[in-house]
């Protein structure tokens, strides 16, 4: 079975995520708690692109989950700003960069947005 979270930060380099702003800039170090200890995951965010690396270096912003429900996350069953407010994951630094990671998850199995759905109704009745 693959890893999630290897495929989510994968994904995020592969080109530009549609849902990231071309003017957003900013850095995120995802601290990630587990059996073998903490696995950390570094984010530049630029010019619309994103680059990941492993380094554990300063950032603008930094997250602490364990990887068991960050891999929920990258899976879309979790997004970050619900885990938050329940205290699933912390955050230290520029919140604004925990309201843009929110964009580059994937949306949860099944889900669709509402205005597709809404589309979806018109002329019915």
């Amino acid at each position: 079975m693959s890893d999630p979270i290897e495929e989510f930060f994968a994904r995020l380099t592969a080109g530009p995520p549609e849902r990231l702003l071309p003017r957003t800039t900013g850095t995120i170090r995802v601290e990630l708690t587990g059996p073998a200890g903490v696995d950390v995951w570094h984010l530049s965010i630029a010019d619309g692109r994103v680059t990941v690396d492993r380094a554990a270096r300063d950032a603008d912003t930094v997250i602490r989950t364990d990887r068991e429900f960050f891999a929920r996350m990258a899976r879309g069953e979790a997004k970050p700003l619900t885990a938050w407010l329940r205290n699933d994951l912390t955050v230290q630094g520029r919140f604004r960069l925990v309201v843009l990671l929110e964009r580059l998850f994937a949306a949860p199995p099944g889900g669709r947005h509402p205005r597709a759905v809404a589309a979806g109704r018109e002329g019915t009745g």
